[in-house]
């Protein structure tokens, strides 16, 4: 009778957590930053289809790398957590604190079960509050571990290159503008420091903007729009294209 391979419960972990992070670096990455009037996420995204940024509640957005059937569950799964906390409490009861709580729950329970394979994702749920002390970002890698961040943060891709790099020039009180084009700048440049081009059509762009008058401050950011904010140009509320929000299931 042959004796069962055998491999200790650190390096079983270990394996698991090599396999997800190697899906993960497989994505184009994704940027959070603060600015004086929110949260504004940049990712290299030219599809139109499928959403890499995402709105969960009134002031809550979400963010992911990694497979898409993956974080999409994940992201249904938050709008249907915030709808019925909202239903049954009150709506100032979800918060991003909460939601990122009920995902470390779920990407731990998966990432520690050895009856399937970790998700290949890696998330990041942020919330606008009254002024830029209020704000919220909160980082989750694939073992359902919590990392709360402050002024910028890079998932996917070379995310500790981008990181660096945000980290050396991002600053408080940052107009969105200055804000984008400093996202942008890090998504551009390469593993080995080349920098490349993008285009307002390669990117996704949606914004967290506490000075909007109704209740949900989710916002995509596209068309022209974009384009004038790459640019440097001063851009009216007035003048926005369509915006799209995720909040339905």
């Amino acid at each position: 009778m042959s004796t069962p391979f055998y491999v200790s419960p650190q390096q079983a972990m270990a394996d698991r957590a090599e396999y997800a992070r190697k899906g993960i670096a497989r994505g184009r990455s994704v940027v959070v930053l603060q600015y004086n009037d929110g949260v504004v996420f940049v990712a290299e995204n030219p599809s139109r289809a499928l959403h890499k940024v995402s709105e969960i509640y009134d002031r809550i957005a979400f963010a992911a790398v990694g497979k898409y059937n993956e974080f999409e569950n994940l992201r249904i799964g938050g709008v249907r957590y915030a709808d019925l906390r909202g239903y049954t409490y009150d709506r100032g009861d979800v918060t991003a604190r909460g939601l990122a709580n009920v995902y470390a729950q779920t990407l731990g329970s998966i990432f520690s079960s050895a009856a399937e394979k970790p998700y290949e994702v890696e998330l990041i749920v942020a919330e606008v509050g009254a002024g830029p002390e209020d704000d919220q970002i909160y980082r989750l890698p694939h073992d359902g571990s919590i990392v709360d961040e402050h002024g910028s943060v890079a998932v996917g891709g070379n995310a500790d290159q981008i990181s660096n790099y945000l980290g050396q020039r991002h600053r408080d009180g940052m107009t969105l503008s200055e804000a984008l084009k400093l996202a942008v700048e890090s998504l551009a440049r390469d593993t080995n420091g080349a920098e490349r081009t993008l285009t307002a059509e390669q990117l996704e762009v949606a914004v967290l903007d506490r000075t909007r008058p109704q209740q949900r401050k989710f916002k995509r950011l596209l068309g022209r729009q974009l384009a004038r904010l790459l640019e440097g140009a001063p851009s009216s509320s007035d003048s926005a294209e369509p915006e799209e929000g995720g909040g339905e299931s």
